[in-house]
C-alpha cells in the first residue's frame, strides 16, 4: 500500500516523501488495522492512511516528528474519515495541528498507546476472506499489507499489471459488498484463509529476495517483514506443515544473501558462491524444521521447495550437489504444485543429471510458451554454451535485453562477451 502522491493536491518534496516512504514501510499494517478494529472498511482505511502520510510528509519537516509517529497517524487518519465531509484546506491544516500536538501527549489511549501491538497477520488474513479467489486474496494483501506496488505485484504473480489492478479493485468492491469486518475469523474458514496467507508471505519474500528492477538484488525489509511474519504464523500454527516449510524455505534462500552479490553488486550464482559468507546457524535450523515435518504428513509445495534448497544449502560444493535427489524433488513438485518456475527448475536439475542436450529437450516447451522470460532465454543460453554453440551469444543478448534488474543485466551481459 504505498501513498498516491499523484493526486491533485501540494506535493512534499522529494526528501519529505522518502522520509515518509519509510515511515509507511513500517507503520502502514499498524494504522489501517487500528482503523477497520473501529469498524471502517478497508477501501475508506486505506484513503484515510494515505492522507494522513501526506499530511505527515508536510508537517514533520516542518515542526519536527512526533513521539508517537503511529498514534499520530492514527489520530489523523481517524479524523480524516469522521470529518471526511468537511475537506476544506483550512479545516485539513487545523487537524493536522491538533493531531501533532496531541501526538505529543503521553496520555493517549487505545490503539494509539500500544506500539508493540502487531496486527499485520490478522491483517493478512481478514484479506484472504473466503468470498475472494484465492489469486484476489493474495494480490488485495501485498498491496494493501505489503506495501508492494502494481508492478511489483504483477511479477510476482506473473500477471500483466492491468490485470493485477483490476483484481485488486474487484477484490476491494467484494469486501465492500461482504462487509467484511476485522474480527474473529470463523475455524472453519481458517484453512482456507491460511492459504491465501502462506502464498502472500512467499510472494513478499520473492519480491524481495530477487527485485524485478532496480540496482540492488536483495530488498532486505521485504524479506525480513516476510520472515518476520511467517515467524509468527509458524507460532500460531506449529504443526501446520505447509507454514513449517515456508518458514524453513525462507530461511535457506536468505541464508544466501551475503554471497548472491559482490561488494560492487555485481550477481554472483548459485555455482561461484562462498559458501563460509552462507549463514550456517539459519540453514541449521531450516533443516531442523524439515526434519520435523516432513515425516509427519502430506508433503505440500512450501515444504518441497524447502528440501530442493536444502540439498543446495548442505552440499560442501556446487560440485558435490545431490542433482538426481533435486530433480526428483522437482518431478514431485511438477505433480504437487506445477509451474513455469518449477518447470524451469526441472529442466535445469535435468541438465546437471542427464547433460545438456536431456535439458534442450525440457526447456523446449518453456521456449515456446514463455520467449520473453529472461530467466528462461538465461537457462537455454548457459546450455548452448556448455554445447559450444555460438547461438548463446544471441540468448544471453536477448535475456539481457528483457531483464529490468541491473545486477541480472551486467550478469548477462558478461556471458555474452565471455571469457576476458
Amino acid at each position: 500500500m504505498v501513498p498516491d502522491f499523484g493526486q491533485p493536491r501540494d506535493e512534499p518534496s522529494s526528501t519529505a516523501r522518502g522520509a515518509v516512504e519509510e515511515v509507511w514501510r513500517r507503520e502502514a499494517s499498524f494504522v489501517l488495522a487500528a482503523l477497520l478494529r473501529r469498524g471502517h472498511r478497508l477501501e475508506d482505511g486505506e484513503d484515510a492512511a494515505q492522507e494522513a502520510f501526506v499530511a505527515a510528509a508536510e508537517q514533520w519537516p516542518v515542526e519536527g516528528a512526533p513521539d508517537n509517529p503511529r498514534g499520530w497517524l492514527i489520530r489523523v487518519a481517524s479524523r480524516r474519515l469522521v470529518d471526511a465531509h468537511r475537506s476544506t484546506v483550512a479545516r485539513e491544516r487545523r487537524e493536522v495541528t491538533d493531531a501533532h500536538e496531541a501526538g505529543r501527549d503521553r496520555h493517549t489511549h487505545g490503539a494509539e498507546q500500544a506500539p508493540d501491538r502487531d496486527d499485520s497477520l490478522h491483517l493478512l488474513i481478514l484479506c484472504a476472506h473466503p468470498s475472494l479467489s484465492d489469486a484476489s486474496a493474495v494480490a488485495l494483501t501485498l498491496r494493501a499489507v505489503a506495501g508492494l506496488t502494481t508492478r511489483q505485484i504483477a511479477a510476482g504473480l506473473l500477471c500483466p499489471e492491468p490485470a493485477v489492478a483490476q483484481r485488486i479493485g474487484r477484490a476491494k468492491r467484494t469486501l465492500r459488498e461482504q462487509r467484511a469486518s476485522f474480527g474473529p475469523v470463523p475455524l472453519a474458514e481458517l484453512p482456507r484463509r491460511l492459504y491465501a496467507v502462506r502464498h502472500t508471505l512467499h510472494l513478499i519474500f520473492t519480491s524481495g529476495s530477487t527485485q524485478v528492477e532496480g540496482s540492488t538484488l536483495v530488498d532486505v525489509s521485504l524479506t525480513g517483514e516476510a520472515i518476520r511474519l511467517t515467524e509468527r504464523l509458524h507460532r500460531a500454527a506449529p504443526r501446520d506443515g505447509e507454514t513449517t516449510g515456508l518458514l524453513a524455505l525462507m530461511l535457506l534462500v536468505d541464508a544466501r544473501t551475503a554471497a548472491r552479490t559482490t561488494a560492487g553488486g555485481d550477481l554472483v550464482p548459485l555455482g561461484e558462491q562462498d559458501r563460509s559468507r552462507w549463514d550456517h546457524h539459519a540453514i541449521g535450523r531450516a533443516v531442523a524444521l524439515l526434519e520435523g515435518c516432513l515425516p509427519t504428513g502430506p508433503v505440500g509445495p512450501f515444504q518441497l521447495q524447502a528440501a530442493i534448497a536444502a540439498v543446495h544449502a548442505t552440499a560442501p560444493s556446487f560440485a558435490q550437489t545431490d542433482w538426481p535427489q533435486i530433480l526428483e524433488l522437482y518431478r514431485m513438485l511438477q505433480r504437487v504444485d506445477p509451474s513455469p518456475s518449477v518447470e524451469l527448475g526441472a529442466a535445469i536439475a535435468t541438465v546437471e543429471v542427464h547433460g545438456p542436450a536431456a535439458g534442450l529437450e525440457a526447456l523446449a516447451p518453456l521456449l515456446r510458451n514463455r520467449p520473453r522470460d529472461h530467466r528462461v532465454l538465461a537457462a537455454y543460453a548457459h546450455v548452448l554454451e556448455s554445447l559450444g554453440d555460438p547461438h548463446a551469444a544471441a540468448s544471453y543478448e536477448r535475456a539481457a535485453d528483457l531483464t529490468r534488474h541491473a545486477a541480472e543485466e551486467r550478469y548477462l551481459r558478461r556471458r555474452l562477451r565471455g571469457p576476458s
